[in-house]
């Protein structure tokens, strides 16, 4: 149905007033109100969604509220904590947002996390580094902790615990029908296995618990280097990378030097151990990248590592690099290429791991835009990763073909008529 069907069978100010009348206890935003053009926006700058109402959640009873009352209206609706994962617009139907509901418990005894599904990763990073803890973030405190995780969750430390979604243990979430239940390996475990890796296409998660791990400092830094040698370089980290220990994570990028047009090669690391290791390990591959130009390895709390990370404009998983593809990417004059080194234990996960797609990739190739003259050399895989899809509608691609069979049978199970489509979405058949 579109905007102006929608509009036309219920109006702004009926929507608010059945959200109130329902239970809800938040401020419910109209077009005209101060505050509806800030809180619709993402953090996506070209995306402009336009819902009739915009309802600022404050606890789990008003998510079923919402629930409820859009599905009564028979109405859309989207949720959104932070905004970063937001790729489909609730036009017009009710944004639902989460941003308020921040809290954050640490078990050090135990070593768990349990947050509310506004909760950015720099509070989690904050309360855990008081006891030496680290979660499984990713490469910005700015990011929302549920919809980072419940799409696979990637980060500085994958290689040594796996991504963050394999390291949730309890979920409180609002399915399709409003009820609340909670999930785990004990209780609704279809739903628990759905929930890490396929996203928020099973219902909306109120709270998420998850494993913390004693990580209290790491070594790492972005280090640059000239881009003369680019392509032996790109190649010796390819082999390099293959002999290397999972609490050693890098990339390798062709990029600028910070504050200036010039073209370099970066190598970002991150170590967590000691210092002289991570150096020893590193020094092949710097020899091989040459004189430093700029940057640095340092030894810091792990909250206060900051890595920094590239627009995946461009996204493929790789189980290899031929030497045709790093002599083309190192061809390049302006586009930002960033090289992962993945596998460890994202590669071999527990027996009771969730679906987080395409464990076996070996690279990510991350380029900050379209590049059509590189076509020939890149063999694309279709492979795809849920965090980094721009494109809601390739999201089945973000998994393998037996996963992607089971995900759809949980769907039909808890949102057999996919009312929460907004997303990333799986449907039911």
């Amino acid at each position: 149905m579109s905007v102006q069907a929608y509009m036309a069978a219920v109006t702004c100010s009926e929507v608010a007033g059945e959200l109130l009348g329902s239970g809800f206890s938040g401020d419910v935003h109209q077009p005209g109100d101060a505050q509806y053009d800030v809180l619709r926006q993402s953090v996506v700058p070209t995306f402009d969604s336009r819902p009739l109402v915009v309802a600022e959640a404050g606890s789990r009873a008003d998510v079923q509220a919402a629930v409820r009352t859009a599905r009564r209206l028979g109405l859309p609706l989207a949720v959104q904590a932070t905004g970063h994962g937001t790729r489909v617009p609730a036009d017009g139907g009710i944004l639902l947002k989460t941003t308020a509901m921040t809290s954050v418990l640490v078990d050090p005894q135990r070593k768990l996390a349990k947050v509310g599904p506004g909760t950015r990763w720099g509070a989690v990073v904050d309360a855990a580094g008081q006891f030496g803890l680290a979660p499984l973030a990713g490469s910005s405190r700015d990011v929302g902790v549920t919809g980072y995780t419940l799409g696979g969750g990637v980060g500085w430390l994958a290689r040594k615990y796996g991504f963050a979604a394999d390291s949730v243990v309890r979920a409180e979430v609002v399915t399709a029908d409003g009820r609340l239940v909670t999930a785990s390996a004990d209780e609704h475990p279809d739903l628990f296995w759905a929930l890490r890796g396929g996203s928020g296409n099973f219902g909306i998660v109120t709270s998420l618990e998850f494993r913390l791990y004693a990580v209290p400092q790491v070594h790492s830094g972005t280090v640059y280097f000239a881009v003369d040698n680019a392509a032996e370089t790109l190649k010796f980290y390819r082999d390099w990378s293959a002999t290397i220990p999972n609490e050693l994570s890098t990339a390798i990028l062709l990029t600028r030097l910070p504050g200036t047009t010039t073209r370099a090669l970066a190598i970002k690391a991150s170590y967590s151990g000691e210092a002289d290791l991570a150096e020893h390990l590193l020094k092949p591959l710097f020899d091989q990248a040459g004189p430093i130009l700029a940057g640095e390895l340092k030894t810091t709390p792990y909250g206060e590592s900051a890595m920094g990370g590239t627009p995946a404009r461009y996204l493929d998983l790789l189980d290899t690099l031929p030497d045709d593809l790093l002599d083309a990417l190192a061809e390049l004059t302006y586009e930002t290429v960033e090289i992962r080194h993945w596998g460890g234990a994202m590669a071999h996960p527990g027996p009771d791991a969730g679906p987080v797609g395409h464990r076996e990739a070996s690279y990510s190739l991350i380029i900050d835009q379209e590049v059509p003259t590189l076509a020939p050399v890149l063999r694309t895989t279709g492979r795809t990763f849920l965090n980094f899809l721009a494109d809601p509608g390739q999201a089945a691609s973000a998994y393998g073909e037996a996963d992607l069979i089971r995900l759809r049978a949980v769907k039909r199970a808890y949102d057999p008529d996919n009312f929460f489509h907004l997303n990333h979405n799986l449907t039911p058949a």
